[in-house]
């Protein structure tokens, strides 16, 4: 349940690849989506929750016209985001209650994919076997958010824009069981959002390694490739650019350049900083790409990059390493744990937020080519063995298994 655009962010790779292992072993699984919604399989039923989807491309925050209203709860959709709030979690909530509380007697179980809405307590309450995914506090997101604010204009917007998460912190520490997707985002959760530990379990999300693979093509001598939303300062981007203003002074890197792949806008703070610094000809912004075009950067890639603060789990991080990227992480939340959960030396790891370590890791790789050789070797091995979606489809139904049994 909840959202999931298919093409950027991981609540829709989640929901897609989850429900696809889940049916290929021989469960029947439907889907309760708002807008975006995700790619399922046509073995899996797919209910869509239709809202005015204030905040799809082009045109997010747009005013819809009249006709577009057709109930309550798209009055108070807009009204939530007309105050600066962001409705999207209980809205969902009020949509999923109306459509889904007449038919709760078919399902063995309910998978909330972090939409923590009151609705979802509601069931639980009622007796109904609950699951929910968290897939990292956005405690974090809202506290990064407001550092790196610039003005007290703009925090204020923020607070009121991260005012449903102290709804998802109420909701998330009555629910029963929750499962989420490494262990330092079990010790985050526990302590941002007060769930007990007993109460979670983790399981990994995967990647498709029929798709995320090595294509057979030459590296790009100093390619560096990133996916990352510039406007998001969790995912740490300003950092990565200061690296490259660092590399670039020595002089000795002079085919050195960055390619962005993610949205972006115009007159960012991320844009204001490349031309500040001059980089306009070493960094290249692409948006959003095509499943095709990331593997192909991937495959051709002398360095890969992951600078974020924080993640809670990191599938740019894995989907990087299936194509046997040498790669670059920091060291913010689970990223130690997903990229050398056994001590594979798969990446190197560096301080996050600190641009000098990066600059030196993403210099050494490119002066030392038979380290990234090496790293892309043990990567492709430590993906294989740890990051299936049938052992994160295991993992949900181990957790699902309980819940029934505890709600008899």
């Amino acid at each position: 349940m909840y959202r999931g655009n298919p093409h950027s962010g991981g609540q829709g790779v989640y929901t897609k690849y989850l429900t696809r292992e889940l049916a290929l072993m021989g469960h029947r699984v439907e889907v309760f989506s708002g807008p975006p919604y995700p790619e399922v399989d046509r073995d899996v039923g797919l209910h869509r929750l239709p809202s005015l989807d204030l905040y799809r491309e082009p045109d997010p925050f747009r005013v819809p016209k009249l006709s577009e209203f057709k109930d309550v709860f798209d009055i108070g959709e807009f009204l939530l985001m007309a105050t600066g709030a962001f409705p999207e979690p209980r809205s969902f909530g009020w949509r999923l209650r109306r459509e889904l509380y007449p038919s709760l007697g078919q399902f063995d179980v309910v998978h909330d994919n972090q939409s923590l809405s009151w609705s979802v307590l509601r069931m639980q309450q009622a007796g109904v076997p609950v699951v929910a995914s968290i897939h990292h506090p956005i405690t974090v997101d809202r506290r990064l958010s407001l550092e790196y604010a610039e003005s007290l204009k703009q925090r204020l917007g923020l607070l009121r824009f991260y005012g449903f998460v102290r709804m998802q912190c109420l909701v998330a520490a009555r629910l029963r069981h929750v499962l989420t997707v490494s262990n330092a985002s079990a010790r985050d959760i526990a302590r941002e959002m007060g769930v007990d530990l007993r109460r979670m379990a983790v399981g990994p999300v995967g990647v498709d390694m029929d798709v995320f693979r090595p294509l057979p093509l030459d590296k790009e001598q100093g390619l560096v490739v990133t996916t990352a939303s510039a406007d998001v300062p969790l995912k740490g981007l300003r950092y990565l650019i200061e690296a490259v203003a660092i590399l670039r002074s020595t002089g000795s890197l002079k085919d050195l350049h960055l390619v962005v792949m993610g949205p972006t806008k115009q007159e960012s703070p991320v844009q204001r900083l490349v031309q500040r610094l001059g980089l306009g000809d070493r960094i290249r912004f692409v948006g959003k790409v095509s499943t095709t075009e990331m593997v192909q950067y991937y495959s051709k890639c002398q360095v890969a990059v992951v600078p974020s603060l924080y993640e809670g789990f990191s599938l740019p991080s894995i989907e990087a390493m299936a194509c046997g990227a040498p790669l670059v992480v920091t060291d913010g939340g689970a990223l130690p744990e997903v990229v050398d959960s056994e001590g594979s030396e798969s990446a190197l790891v560096v301080r996050a937020g600190d641009a000098e370590a990066l600059a030196q890791a993403i210099g050494r790789l490119l002066d030392n080519p038979e380290i990234g050789v090496k790293l892309s070797k043990n990567a492709l091995i430590h993906v294989r063995n740890n990051y299936s979606w049938r052992r994160s489809a295991e993992s949900a139904l181990q957790m699902y298994q309980r819940a029934i049994e505890e709600a008899r």
